[in-house]
């Protein structure tokens, strides 16, 4: 049986995500570590990533694969009235830049996830919670943008298609 051209394309893409087993290693450590010390994951995207964001946030409340204890993570991407909030106040670049004023502290970890690296809004919450001492993951796509170069960890999914990007995301979200 052959398969779809998109079938083909998701699973040559998934292949390269063998070059972030270092980095998904150093992931998982850092959130686990911020957990053991009483800090927090805080999760943000636009658009899918935003679905994404929320789904990553989700797996460490609930449980995966396994009953535990539930871990904090939020998603800066759910609470409406923030966001709109923010956005009518201030404007959309800083909705979630002003969240991470408001709950980020040294230690936490922030997972930034944006498909082309280049969201304004992501990137000005980036910059912020490395004021406030954050470790940044960044879960990229498209050759990583600018914000490759301001996360302490670029995961950079080797793909242009913001469907490809946003399926090896959740993949590596689970890994984590």
């Amino acid at each position: 049986m052959k398969l779809l051209p998109e079938t083909e394309e998701l699973l040559q893409t998934l292949q390269t995500l063998g070059r972030h087993s270092d980095g998904l290693a150093q992931f998982a450590q850092k959130i686990a570590q911020a957990f053991r010390s009483g800090n927090k994951l805080l999760v943000m995207g636009n658009g899918g990533s935003a679905a994404d964001a929320q789904h990553i946030a989700a797996e460490f409340v609930g449980r995966y694969r396994r009953e535990r204890t539930g871990l904090p993570a939020l998603a800066l991407n759910t609470n409406t009235s923030t966001i709109t909030s923010v956005g009518n106040d201030y404007d959309f670049n800083s909705i979630f830049s002003r969240q991470i004023e408001a709950f980020a502290v040294k230690g936490d970890v922030v997972i930034a996830i944006s498909t082309s690296g280049n969201s304004p809004n992501v990137v000005k919450a980036v910059e912020k919670a490395k004021e406030r001492g954050c470790y940044v993951v960044g879960m990229l796509g498209c050759g990583g943008g600018k914000l490759k170069d301001m996360v302490d960890l670029p995961l950079v999914v080797d793909s242009a298609k913001t469907a490809r990007v946003q399926e090896c995301h959740i993949h590596m979200a689970h890994i984590v």
